[in-house]
């Protein structure tokens, strides 16, 4: 049984718990509907719960546990000691009000990573954000909403960006597309502090941005934007992250991933070492 690692948010704990659970009831060759059908619940309520987008009940997770063959008394309460920390709520809990739950998950993911590889096109990734870029961002995507509620999510915005700086904060890799540093958002003065903003980032040793320059013409990515995040513990898959107008895929089948860290490490090949960054950015800052 795979105990969480130091920093593991609650989202990864239930992935986590999930893939023990499937592997137990597969080694087992016991079919999901036999599972739900022991804890008084569907096929498709044992799928959740494998893949993590649940919460677990003790008391399920100890009847699935002897459904399984699990006696060993110190392995059973090793699982269930991580039900109650998978069931903990994250931070982000406090802003649920502004918090789409598509995007729930990826909070929790990104609190847990590792390792955060990232694609951007049309803005400056989230993480990396002033304040005043993050509220000029969320203004023009959030039209008639209230003051207050841009201040929410600005203030969301912000709260995520402590990750980065955590002792054990994950490494973050951002290649983001020319286009999204020249583009006015919040107008001169705060693009200038923007790109000012990304130069001082570079010198942060686990923080690493390259720039997909106009120059290079068509590449691989020209899908769009996306992310690929990587956890501490070796049994959770790395999953990436598509981002939709109101909705997002998660992906984590081998090959979906092998495809996307494929395009991620052409974009890396292609794009700015971290000197021409500093100086693109710059550059860029003075045509402003």
């Amino acid at each position: 049984m795979t105990q969480n690692q130091p920093g593991s948010g609650p989202t990864a704990l239930r992935i986590l718990l999930g893939s023990q659970l499937r592997r137990l009831r597969e080694a087992k060759g016991v079919t999901r509907e036999e599972a739900g059908h022991l804890i008084r619940g569907s096929e498709s309520k044992i799928s959740r719960m494998e893949l993590g987008r649940v919460g677990f009940k003790e008391r399920d997770v100890s009847d699935l546990l002897t459904l399984y063959g699990v006696v060993d008394e110190q392995a059973r309460e090793a699982v269930i000691a991580l039900v109650g920390k998978a069931n903990e709520p994250g931070w982000w809990h406090r802003f649920n009000d502004v918090l789409p739950t598509w995007f729930q998950a990826y909070v929790g993911l990104e609190e847990a990573a590792a390792r955060i590889r990232t694609y951007e096109v049309q803005f400056v990734p989230g993480l990396l954000q002033t304040k005043e870029y993050a509220r000029a961002v969320v203004t023009a995507g959030s039209a008639g909403i209230s003051s207050d509620e841009i201040a929410r999510r600005v203030d969301l915005r912000l709260e995520r960006q402590r990750v980065l700086d955590r002792p054990d904060g994950p490494f973050f890799w951002a290649v983001i597309d020319e286009a999204a540093l020249r583009r006015p958002i919040g107008g001169a003065e705060v693009m200038r502090a923007q790109l000012e903003h990304l130069a001082d980032l570079m010198r942060q040793p686990n923080i690493t941005i390259q720039i997909m320059p106009f120059s290079f013409g068509g590449h691989s990515a020209e899908g769009g934007a996306f992310s690929i995040l990587r956890f501490p513990d070796r049994e959770l898959p790395d999953v990436v992250y598509v981002e939709q107008l109101a909705s997002a895929l998660y992906l984590d089948k081998r090959e979906d991933v092998d495809k996307y860290t494929v395009v991620m490490e052409r974009l890396c090949a292609v794009s700015t070492t971290p000197d021409e960054t500093v100086e693109l950015l710059r550059a860029i800052a003075d045509e402003f």
